[in-house]
């Protein structure tokens, strides 16, 4: 195995190992590799390593080596799986740093938070470990003795298909319930955030997962697309953008394969009067800047009462532009870099947009050169508040999926409502509020499938996840989960005779 150097705030360096596909138990160095694409580190924008895009070949070998592995582990009791789970869980508890700072060479969040993703994912994979044991059916009494059972069957092999702002803990909240309801998995990681998807794959096989349970094909859309399309898949989770998850579904229904969607946002978030505002302020500043910006439930229109807007907006503009943007890896800072120089083109370019359309940029919106010659070819941004915004702005209407905050004021409840749901999507929403009998009215009457009250962005793995509208089909986390990863089977017994028409 390679290795390669990448920069590490503790000792210097820290050695990633190469390639970064993995079937049957280990990294697999693809032969005769006809195409490779640059993996960048966002916080310098230096090449950390070529990636090996996997063709029909390699998802052929992965997809078996799954479809093996299945075949022993769907056999073993929850209380077996559910051992190796929470073995896996432990080496993660134990890896979480050198993990973290993996996770940050090659996504560009700030080690605080990179952390907290580590954890997130380890907590999830432990309480899928005890859910593996709960796995049952139910026994209902017929007529005459009668009687019938039902059996929850996991599926088989399950594909993820996993996104670039989360690239470790979602490989972890897609693995997890669907490795306790018995099923494998081939995971394929976004190319831009390859790294730390394979690191989980040597966790679960150094706990004593079978060879071949949890496998890593690397690629873009073509490779995919392969895995969307395999015969032998019976399910496919996406998390990703509107677009590309209408593509999944359609080539998903080809073969009538299950899908879990978790797709984008342009979550609403509602601050009334009687807030408390150092609350609502910390609530918005959690909904926007949070890993950059790039979290698909964040709540980028910010609606506030208008009574409280001056100072609202005083406030957070202060605490805006005292964020720290640099090194990921120190411990100081609290904004990093942007996951690639074409999305910071794209967020920049909406900010300008946003200006040209009447918004007033009351702070940030604007490259940062950090004073460090090591970051200067970084793709770093300051945070940005955007005023006097309408809902009718692109940037009002659009998914930024930056560090960019649209405020925008309203008067009623009910304005502020028909306002929040005029969308297409429907991941995420907020609301605070110091009237508790608000707080729930409000929530009832907001479309969306994750909605906070006096708080945003939190993530608790025993509560489902997931959106309405165009935001997605399914759930992650929580028991819900387990419907999307099993198939439920009906046995009737007969305890007398046939009773034939014929």
């Amino acid at each position: 195995m390679r290795l390669a150097a990448l920069r590490c705030a503790s000792s210097g360096t820290v050695d990633v190992k190469v390639p970064l596909n993995f079937w049957c138990g280990d990294r697999v160095k693809i032969k005769d590799v006809s195409t490779t694409e640059p993996v960048y580190e966002p916080a310098t924008g230096r090449v950390l390593c070529e990636l090996e895009l996997c063709g029909s070949v390699e998802v052929n070998q992965a997809v078996q080596a799954a479809q093996s592995a299945y075949q022993a582990w769907s056999r073993m009791s929850g209380m077996e799986r559910a051992h190796i789970m929470i073995e896996a869980a432990r080496i993660i508890e134990n890896r979480r740093e050198d993990i973290a700072e993996i996770e940050v060479v090659n996504n560009g969040k700030s080690i605080t938070e990179a952390r907290m993703d580590v954890d997130s994912a380890r907590l999830c994979i432990e309480y899928y470990a005890g859910v593996a044991s709960t796995l049952a059916g139910q026994h209902i009494q017929l007529p005459g003795g009668s009687f019938a059972y039902t059996r929850r069957e996991p599926l088989g092999v399950c594909v993820g298909i996993g996104a670039w702002n989360y690239p470790f803990q979602i490989a972890a909240w897609k693995s997890a319930p669907a490795l306790a309801c018995g099923n494998s998995m081939v995971f394929k990681p976004s190319p831009v955030t390859p790294v730390t998807a394979v690191m989980l794959a040597e966790i679960y096989a150094k706990a004593g997962a079978p060879e071949g349970l949890f496998n890593i094909v690397q690629g873009g859309q073509e490779t995919g697309n392969l895995l969307c399309h395999h015969p032998d898949v019976a399910k496919v989770s996406f998390t990703g953008s509107v677009p590309t998850g209408k593509k999944i579904m359609e080539m998903c229904s080809k073969g009538v394969k299950q899908v879990t969607l978790e797709l984008g946002g342009k979550s609403p978030l509602l601050i009334f009067e009687d807030s408390d505002l150092g609350n609502a302020v910390k609530g918005a500043l959690m909904a926007n800047f949070l890993s950059q910006g790039q979290v698909c439930s964040n709540g980028t229109r910010v609606f506030v009462q208008r009574q409280m807007l001056p100072e609202f907006l005083e406030e957070v503009v202060r605490r805006t532009k005292d964020i720290e943007i640099g090194d990921p890896l120190l411990e100081r800072t609290r904004m990093g870099a942007l996951v690639s120089r074409p999305h910071l083109d794209r967020v920049l370019g909406y900010v300008e947009q946003a200006r040209k359309e009447g918004a007033k940029v009351l702070c940030g919106g604007e490259p940062f050169v950090p004073l460090d010659p090591k970051l200067r070819g970084g793709y770093y941004m300051t945070p940005c508040v955007l005023g006097d915004c309408t809902d009718d702005m692109t940037c009002v209407k659009e998914e930024i999926f930056g560090p960019v905050m649209s405020v925008l004021s309203f008067e009623t409840e009910e304005e502020a409502l028909l306002r929040a749901n005029n969308s297409a999507l429907g991941l995420a929403a907020g609301v605070f509020t110091s009237d508790v009998k608000r707080a729930h009215r409000v929530v009832e009457h907001l479309k969306a499938g994750s909605c906070f009250i006096n708080n945003y962005n939190i993530t608790p793995v025993e509560v489902p996840f997931g959106g309405f509208k165009m935001s997605g089909i399914g759930r992650e986390n929580g028991q819900v989960t387990v419907e999307h990863y099993t198939q439920m089977k009906s046995v009737f017994v007969e305890m007398g005779d046939v009773d034939s028409l014929f």
